[in-house]
């Protein structure tokens, strides 16, 4: 998702009640609107930019298979032993429940039935999508096989609100039907929601899990977000899709625009951001693909038109390689269905359920009711040493301090010398879990340096750096950087944290790092856009790249900037103009 925002006056309670600081690399505008009715709708003028299928789409017209096992998402790198190798196999596998006999009624007639949306409009920026799909049959190929573990639900859901069944294949644009997405713009999962609109829409975030990730959960906000934008926009789909990629505020404006100039006020007709241009002749060139995939000679892996998970609900914290041992399945589907936990472990606080296969949901639940309580996770009794406190405790064996206070019943975090305490750990080393968070971390880091150019610098992050100082310092841009360690621009860089640099610089260390920037005279600054000003003036103005301002600001270099429009920039004040 590229920009779901969020309406001021909403915001200002969630702040109040302890809502997360927003960065200034990722400024946003608030503003809040209301529709005909009165009713207060989502509003933003900033284009955050998607995940989509960028790399996807890279590794298919490369032609080079490797690339597109290594560069599809973070799930995978091959470097990480058996488990993590097969994993990739899963993700791309058709699933086992797809029975290729059965081509009676399969999900694929289901989806077509539904179709609402104007496949026949005819429009340049269609065809040019069809074009590319049909040159590359191979991608439609690869993200129906990806998604077949999801289409059943999320088409059922989309059928139950009674919304075009076009819907259900946002994803392969959003997300190429990758769990693990996550984008420059911070957005995250098959449906990209970034933070802030992820919280509004109830999709709560911790060490231990992100719903933007939960198949369930996150696909009811979408259609939810969907669903409030098409009443907004009359019903008309074409213009939702399109609030749903840029933001409410970003179409709403483009309206108002053609209707003051007495143009039509159609999608069609609209001047709207790059990819938003691109987004919705996207969507339509696959329904039409999948609607009549012969015609564009494309062949759809048979899928049946029957549930592929079932949630179980577990009661309690539930170890994941334990779920996958009761269940009969691997870890890599457990992940995959699961997406949202970043730990060995389901959450402590719950929800505690589980996406399991259909065909293993009895043999699940017959294992978990033989199982006590107690043995659900692994159990840790350990001695406090001189030095030891909860957050070092914590770090040392992959959990958080409220969970420690939970389990031991403390009131706070005063421990002593002696003290036992009972710690929750994997019940297997860190390679069994070869899609938790850290581990597709790993492997995000490692494959960085697969282009045989740059200097491994691992670094820790220091009080007062930014992905600007720490890029300048080591030759690269900010998005490499922040792609490396699987990060967005805007993340917050918190001191302490390690970073993976592929360095450009001829003695690269983070010493010389440190001594560099106690040097440079960097300082934040705020500055509101000219009439005439354009990125390259700026840029110029300040001795700064166009690319940076762009990355701190989340900006599509393709828009004109707007005078009065505010930007932050990170400048060393001695050689600006």
């Amino acid at each position: 998702m590229t920009s779901k925002r969020l309406p001021a006056l909403l915001l200002v309670s969630a702040l109040t009640s302890g809502c997360a600081n927003m960065q200034s690399s990722g400024l946003a505008f608030w503003s809040s609107e209301s529709d005909a009715s009165g009713n207060e709708v989502l509003e933003s003028e900033n284009l955050q930019v998607a995940a989509g299928d960028d790399e996807l789409v890279k590794a298919i017209e490369s032609g080079d298979g490797s690339a597109a096992n290594a560069e599809l998402d973070d799930s995978i790198d091959p470097e990480l032993k058996a488990a993590a190798s097969k994993a990739r196999e899963s993700l791309d596998a058709i699933p086992d429940q797809v029975d290729e006999a059965n081509t009676t009624v399969d999900l694929w007639q289901r989806l077509r039935a539904g179709f609402a949306l104007d496949l026949e409009v005819s429009n340049t920026r269609v065809q040019q999508q069809l074009a590319w799909y049909r040159k590359h049959p191979q991608y439609i190929q690869r993200v129906s096989e990806r998604g077949s573990r999801y289409l059943h639900y999320i088409l059922s859901e989309v059928e139950e609100r009674g919304l075009p069944t076009e819907l259900a294949l946002l994803p392969v644009v959003e997300s190429a039907f990758d769990p693990f997405a996550y984008s420059h713009g911070r957005a995250s999962g098959l449906w990209q929601f970034i933070p802030s609109t992820g919280k509004y829409f109830g999709l709560t975030r911790s060490w231990w899990h992100d719903e933007r990730r939960d198949i369930v959960a996150a696909t009811d906000a979408a259609l939810t977000y969907l669903d409030r934008l098409a009443e907004r926009f009359d019903g008309d789909y074409t213009l939702a899709l399109a609030a749903y990629n840029s933001g409410g505020g970003t179409v709403s404006s483009a309206i108002r625009r053609n209707d003051r100039r007495g143009k039509p006020t159609d999608y069609w007709s609209l001047d709207l951001p790059r990819e938003t241009r691109h987004y919705v002749p996207k969507l339509i060139a696959l329904a039409k693909i999948y609607q009549d995939p012969e015609a564009y000679g494309i062949e759809l892996p048979a899928l049946e038109d029957k549930p592929y998970f079932e949630v179980v609900e577990t009661g309690s914290q539930l170890d994941l390689a334990q779920a996958a041992n009761l269940a009969g399945v691997s870890m890599d589907e457990i992940y995959l269905l699961n997406p949202s936990y970043n730990r060995w472990a389901t959450t402590p606080a719950g929800p505690h359920r589980l996406l399991v296969p259909v065909a293993n949901v009895e043999q699940f639940r017959a294992g978990l009711d033989a199982l006590p309580p107690e043995q659900r996770v692994s159990w840790q009794n350990y001695q406090v040493v001189g030095g030891d406190s909860l957050i070092v405790i914590a770090r040392k064996f992959g959990t958080t301090v409220d969970v420690l206070r939970d389990v031991n019943n403390l009131r706070g975090n005063l421990i002593r010398v002696g003290q036992r305490l009972l710690i929750p750990t994997a019940s297997r080393g860190d390679d069994a879990y070869a899609l938790s968070q850290q581990q597709r971390l790993a492997a995000t880091q490692a494959r960085g340096g697969r282009s045989g150019s740059g200097t491994r610098v691992d670094y820790r992050v220091q009080r007062g750096d930014t992905f600007w100082d720490i890029a300048r310092e080591h030759g690269v841009s900010v998005r490499q950087v922040a792609s490396w360690n699987g990060m967005a621009p805007g993340d917050p860089l918190m001191p302490g944290k390690q970073l993976v640099i592929w360095s450009q610089s001829a003695t690269p260390s983070p010493t010389l790092a440190s001594n560099s920037r106690n040097q440079a005279m960097v300082r934040k600054v705020g500055y509101r856009v000219r009439r005439g000003d354009s990125l390259s003036t700026i840029a110029s103005r300040f001795s700064v790249n166009v690319s940076d301002i762009a990355s701190w600001n989340n900006l599509n270099t393709s828009r004109y900037l707007q005078p009065g429009q505010s930007l932050v920039l990170y400048v060393d004040i001695r050689n600006s103009n």
